[in-house]
């Protein structure tokens, strides 16, 4: 089949894509999309009043959308200081509303040992909570079905998924860039709640950085139809052009 195509193209794990390409004729078109995370940031001036509820309710869609399993998916949202509402109680009100969620839209059901890693996290963070006034953590009564965790630490962590999310206090976007040097190239989307005129300064920064897409926050799991994944044209891959340089 490879010898035929003229372009392959597949999503998967990075590992699994550098064993496409191997066996891929020299002439032969792939595009792959391999492993990518995500992140939402949260600007103080949202951060007051009936708006902070709001960027929360938001920020909780993103979460439980698809179960917090697509590389669109949030593994830690970043909550700037010095909003009304400190990144500790963002992280609280979070909590309260991914209970409501759970009410309306639950969690899907996982496998015994999803579950068991879930529980293992759960008891890291409780154990570090009662050591640590910078952590906190929230969670379901007897199931899985969520988990928040609250850091002062902002270095990224990976998420264990399955709607279990990272909250941390953060000065401005460049400390948050400081600490998610691990992942930088592997960010798919960012979600940013911010007032237009810094959503945009915040949209230039994480383009310098390697971010492909930058949207508001609560849209992170609804990309436009136009959306060039990775940072490409939709179709621009699956098209050979011919010039005709005529007189």
């Amino acid at each position: 089949m490879f010898q035929e195509c003229d372009c392959i193209t597949a999503s998967g794990t990075d590992e699994a894509l550098s064993e496409i390409r191997y066996h891929l004729p020299i002439q032969t078109t792939f595009v792959g999309y391999g492993h990518r995370l995500s992140f939402g940031y949260v600007a103080h001036e949202v951060m007051t009043g009936f708006q902070a509820k709001k960027t929360v309710a938001r920020a909780a869609s993103d979460v439980v959308a698809w179960d917090q399993l697509g590389c669109l998916s949030p593994h830690v949202i970043y909550v700037e200081h010095g909003g009304g509402t400190a990144a500790e109680q963002f992280a609280e009100l979070l909590a309260q509303e991914l209970e409501r969620r759970e009410a309306t839209e639950p969690r899907g059901r996982l496998p015994a040992e999803l579950g068991a890693v879930i529980s293992s996290k759960r008891e890291f963070y409780a154990v570090r909570a009662a050591h640590s006034p910078g952590t906190r953590l929230w969670s379901s009564k007897d199931s899985t079905a969520w988990t928040v965790v609250y850091e002062a630490d902002a270095r990224f962590q990976v998420s264990c998924l399955n709607r279990f999310i990272y909250v941390k206090g953060v000065s401005d976007l460049t400390e948050v860039l400081q600490n998610a040097d691990s992942v930088r190239g592997k960010v798919s989307t960012v979600g940013v709640a911010a007032s237009e005129e810094k959503s945009l300064q915040l949209a230039t920064q994480l383009a310098r950085w390697g971010v492909t897409r930058v949207c508001p926050l609560g849209q992170m799991q609804n990309p436009p139809l136009t959306w060039r994944h990775d940072g490409r044209p939709a179709l621009g891959s699956l098209v050979t052009w011919t010039n005709w340089e005529g007189r």
